[in-house]
């Protein structure tokens, strides 16, 4: 399944309700870091089921970006039960993205 994109109308709904962990790449279109880092997001969101994946655009949402404290991009967020349970910045390897899942 593709990434889904978390926008301030469907982030309660996806992500703070979700039974499952949710990644979040937070992202925007300029950011050449960030076009390194989709491929990579979106593969993990295609080979996982039992989590969510998806992106938030951070010129589209800064609320959401600003709550999480999200000061550089990308950054990743895996949330569960509501709550930050882990977070990164910067472009990381897959590998790296599934350690943070736990």
């Amino acid at each position: 399944m593709a990434a889904l994109k978390f926008t301030t109308d469907n982030f309660e709904e996806e992500v703070l309700k979700s039974d499952k962990p949710v990644l979040i790449d937070f992202w925007a279109t300029w950011c050449a870091p960030c076009r390194m880092q989709g491929p990579i997001v979106e593969e993990i969101a295609d080979e996982k089921t039992d989590i969510k994946v998806g992106k938030i655009d951070v010129d589209e949402n800064p609320q959401i970006a600003e709550k999480y404290n999200v000061m550089s991009i990308p950054t990743l967020i895996v949330i569960k039960n509501g709550e930050v349970v882990n977070q990164a910045v910067g472009v990381h390897s897959k590998q790296q993205i599934l350690d943070m899942l736990g």
